[in-house]
């Protein structure tokens, strides 16, 4: 199944790095943060991918067209590095359609852009490419097919800390209790959508506000509450948040990693 990737924002809330690189491109360990969804993808046989790209999409272009796969990957190395023989690979096999969809579009003008690209496919999946999870994916796809709706998305809890304040009409504070204890879920994206989706989409359109209204009127739209690993990089923060889990292993996410440290995190909400 096809992978739609929006990775044409500006990223202007990680200001550190959006001046020159874009967001998806900010490493995590050796590899960018687009690449480890896109190996997330990979692991369950998904190896289909089109950008939707827009700022900086040259810097995404370069960076695929010369991909360097020693740096992920056993090898032998002969002649002093004049011979490679690799042990294993990780994009070979991928197929990449890259498209340009514009500096200032929304999510929805993005997906309308690549619809061309998505022709004959009853099915298919987007999402971010700023976020990171540990979901079953293929359980995920199941519980949609089994289902009549046109979309789906994964509801997560916010990774940032707020309280939750209610209070009456005079200002008396009635109630305050950390987020995590509010029962707030937040869209995570990873979206499953049937082709009709694009039937839902009007011309500039943001995907999750008219789209989605109409969906939920028609009662067409689903979501699952995961309750494993999701994280997303936004700010500073988070990005060096995401550096110290790659640096003493636990990086949950890496689901086709064979590191036995990670074995915990290989259970989502449902036990998949």
């Amino acid at each position: 199944m096809k992978v739609v990737l929006f990775c044409g924002g500006l990223g202007t809330r990680l200001k550190e790095y959006s001046d020159t690189i874009p967001k998806p491109m900010v490493e995590i360990g050796y590899r960018p943060l687009m690449w480890h969804l896109m190996r997330y993808y990979a692991h369950f046989g998904h190896k289909e991918f089109i950008l939707c790209l827009g700022y900086r999409g040259d810097y995404i272009k370069k960076y695929f067209l010369n991909y360097v796969e020693w740096l992920s990957n056993d090898f032998e190395m002969k002649k002093g590095g004049k011979e490679i023989k690799l042990f294993n690979n990780d994009i070979e096999d991928w197929t990449i359609s890259f498209v340009d969809t514009g500096l200032q579009s929304n999510i929805g003008q993005r997906l309308v852009a690549v619809k061309d690209h998505l022709e004959g496919d009853e099915m298919f999946m987007a999402n971010y490419t700023d976020g990171l999870c540990n979901l079953d994916l293929t359980w995920y796809l199941d519980q949609f097919y089994n289902n009549d709706k046109v979309g789906c998305f994964l509801s997560v809890k916010p990774s940032f800390t707020f309280h939750v304040v209610s209070s009456d009409e005079t200002g008396q504070v009635r109630s305050i209790a950390p987020q995590t204890d509010a029962g707030i879920w937040i869209n995570g994206g990873f979206f499953i959508f049937r082709k009709q989706v694009f039937n839902y989409i009007q011309e500039g359109e943001e995907l999750v506000n008219e789209p989605f209204a109409r969906l939920i009127s028609e009662e067409k739209l689903m979501t699952h509450k995961h309750n494993g690993f999701f994280a997303s990089i936004d700010t500073f923060r988070e990005k060096v948040m995401f550096d110290e889990m790659f640096a003493r292993g636990d990086t949950p996410w890496a689901l086709w990693d064979a590191n036995p440290r990670n074995a915990r995190f290989r259970k989502n909400s449902n036990g998949k």
